[in-house]
């Protein structure tokens, strides 16, 4: 882990605390919040100027942690156990503790394992916690803490600083339908993966 143990348990005492923290995954960096503390998430929408119809994803440290905030299909969880730790958010049914503020008032929540020990680690800490691109919405996603807005920073109650990301948003699926609403890492082979699984059924 590139992280002080100590900052990701700072950060993770600050999310119990109802604030943002900023955190690294494999993809882009993340503006964390706990993911069933509806003040908080209405924090994060603030911070980022993002619109209440669109929802938020919820990270857990593995797909196993995921099955207490969602309902997964045996489908599901196939595709989470083949696809996940990855840059790949999974729309699954959510269970009631799930805010619909979190899902703009959807039934379904896209659920995110990083690919990252240092996310990983603050997952370890403290889970579910708020998916979602640490940056001003319309803004390009930070790859960098440097290019963090300062809008961002400022909301942040601590920023953890894992170098330079991958860079590109994960691909969002829906696989009780087949369909990936966002391409991103890995969507050929999730395509290939939803056409085979669905023929073995």
């Amino acid at each position: 882990m590139s992280l002080d143990p100590e900052d990701v348990d700072r950060a993770a005492t600050a999310i119990r605390n109802g604030e943002l923290v900023v955190y690294p995954t494999e993809t882009v960096y993340g503006l964390g919040a706990d993911a069933l503390d509806e003040s908080a998430i209405e924090r994060v929408f603030e911070a980022k100027r993002r619109s209440r119809d669109k929802p938020v994803s919820l990270g857990v440290p593995s797909p196993d942690a995921a099955l207490e905030y969602v309902r997964a299909t045996d489908r599901e969880r196939r595709f989470m156990r083949e696809f996940l730790p990855g840059p790949v958010t999974v729309l699954c049914e959510k269970r009631p503790t799930v805010p619909d503020v979190l899902t703009a008032g959807r039934d379904r929540v896209g659920v995110r394992v990083p690919d990252h020990e240092d996310a990983l680690a603050l997952l370890e800490a403290v889970a579910p916690i708020t998916a979602t691109s640490a940056n001003v919405s319309g803004r390009p996603s930070a790859t960098r803490a440097a290019e963090l807005d300062d809008e961002i920073r400022e909301a942040a109650a601590a920023v953890l600083d894992g170098g330079e990301t991958g860079g590109t948003g994960s691909t969002v699926v829906n696989v009780e339908t087949d369909e990936i609403h966002r391409r991103g890492p890995s969507a050929d082979r999730i395509e290939s993966w939803l056409a085979t699984d669905s023929e073995a059924e």
